[in-house]
C-alpha cells in the first residue's frame, strides 16, 4: 500500500518537511536492522481525533530499545506529545503514526562506537485497512509458511526491532507469492506462533485461544485490548501452546494488530474455517474494539488520547527546522 505523504515529520526534536527526512546511507540501523519502531493508529473520534494506547505504544519502543541496549535520548512524555503535536500540525483526523529510532552514521562495527548518535523520527500520514477494504467483513484467505518464527534466545521476539521483521518478510511474501493474503509462522516446535505482522486468536466452542509470548510472538497491544474487551464480555480466553491442526478444526479465527485492527480469517491453507470469516465471536470483538472510536464502546481503561487541535499546533510555531 503506497504511502500517502504528509506535510511534516519530526526528527529529533524538530520539525522539518517530509521530503528532508533522510539519512546517511552507512547509518548502522540501515546495515545492521538496528532499529526499533511502533505503529500506532489515530481515529476520528465523535470527540475529535484521538491516539489509541499511544503511551503503551511509546512504552514499548523504549522496551525495544532497552533490550538492545540502546538510549533513545528523549523521554516517554516527549515522544508521546511528539506523536499527538504532528498529527495536529499535519491536520490529520485519523492516522497512523511509525515512530523508529535507531543507531545512526558514525561507526560500520557490527557494535557500534559509542559516540555513533541515536536518530529518532516520527511520521504520521493516512493509512487504510492493512489487508484490504474487505477483509473486515469478508475475511483473508491465508496459509501456514514453510518459515518458522525466530526460536528462543537467538533474536528477542518481545522486541519490535527492524532485524526481526526479515521473518515477517520471508512469511508474508511467500504467502502472498502463492495467492494468499497473509502468512501464518510456526515456532521452533511446530505450534502456532503469530501472523507476518499480527497476532492470531481462535474461537473453539466460545472459548477464545491465542499463542503465549513464550511461542515467540510479538505481545502486541491490540491483542491485550482484545483480551480485555473479551473477558469483559465474559468470554473465557486462554493463552497456551496451540498445535498447527488447530487452525482447521477451529470455529473462527482472527487477526489483531494495529495494522490489521480485528481481520477475520476466512480460510488456512485452502480449509475454510466453519464460520468462513467473521463468526458471532469475531463480529461481538469486532463491535466492541471499533466501538471505542465511534463512542459506542465506554472506554473504561483511558485507551484513548485526545490530538491537539490542528489550529492550536500550528499557531505554537510555524517555523519548520530543519
Amino acid at each position: 500500500m503506497a504511502i500517502s505523504q504528509t506535510e511534516f515529520i519530526w526528527r529529533n526534536g524538530a520539525y522539518i518537511r517530509w521530503a528532508d527526512a533522510q539519512v546517511h546511507v552507512l547509518s548502522h540501523g540501515l546495515h545492521y536492522g538496528t532499529s526499533m519502531f511502533e505503529g500506532i493508529r489515530v481515529y476520528d473520534t465523535p470527540s475529535g481525533p484521538a491516539g489509541f494506547r499511544v503511551r503503551e505504544h511509546v512504552r514499548r519502543l523504549i522496551d525495544s530499545a532497552r533490550i538492545y541496549s540502546v538510549d533513545i535520548p528523549f523521554s516517554e512524555d516527549e515522544i508521546v506529545t511528539a506523536c499527538k503535536e504532528l498529527v495536529a500540525r499535519n491536520a490529520l483526523g485519523s492516522a497512523y503514526i511509525r515512530p523508529i529510532a535507531f543507531i545512526g552514521y558514525g561507526s560500520i562495527g557490527v557494535v557500534p562506537a559509542k559516540e555513533t548518535p541515536i536518530e529518532l523520527f516520527i511520521a504520521a500520514f493516512p493509512w487504510g485497512a492493512y489487508l484490504g477494504d474487505e477483509a473486515r467483513t469478508q475475511g483473508v484467505d491465508v496459509c501456514v509458511s514453510s518459515w518458522n518464527r525466530l526460536a528462543p534466545n537467538t533474536t528477542p521476539t518481545g522486541a519490535k526491532a527492524g532485524g526481526n521483521y526479515l521473518s515477517s518478510y520471508l512469511i508474508s511474501r511467500e504467502a502472498k507469492s502463492r495467492g494468499y493474503a497473509e502468512g501464518i509462522g510456526l515456532d521452533v516446535d511446530g505450534r502456532l506462533s503469530e501472523g507476518a505482522g499480527e497476532n492470531l486468536f481462535l474461537v473453539k466452542n466460545g472459548k477464545l485461544m491465542t499463542p503465549p509470548a513464550a511461542s515467540s510472538i510479538l505481545q502486541g497491544i491490540t491483542r491485550d485490548t482484545v483480551i480485555t474487551l473479551a473477558r469483559k464480555e465474559g468470554i473465557e480466553v486462554v493463552e497456551q501452546a496451540l498445535p498447527r491442526e488447530m487452525l482447521y478444526l477451529c470455529d473462527e479465527a482472527f487477526f489483531t494488530g494495529t495494522a490489521a485492527e480485528v481481520t477475520p480469517i476466512r480460510s488456512v491453507d485452502d480449509k475454510t474455517t466453519r464460520a468462513a470469516g467473521a463468526g458471532p465471536v469475531t463480529r461481538l470483538i469486532q463491535e466492541r474494539f471499533f466501538g471505542l472510536f465511534d463512542g459506542t464502546t465506554k472506554d473504561e481503561w483511558g485507551w484513548l488520547e485526545p490530538v491537539r487541535a490542528a489550529s492550536a499546533a500550528k499557531e505554537a510555531s510555524h517555523a519548520v527546522t530543519r
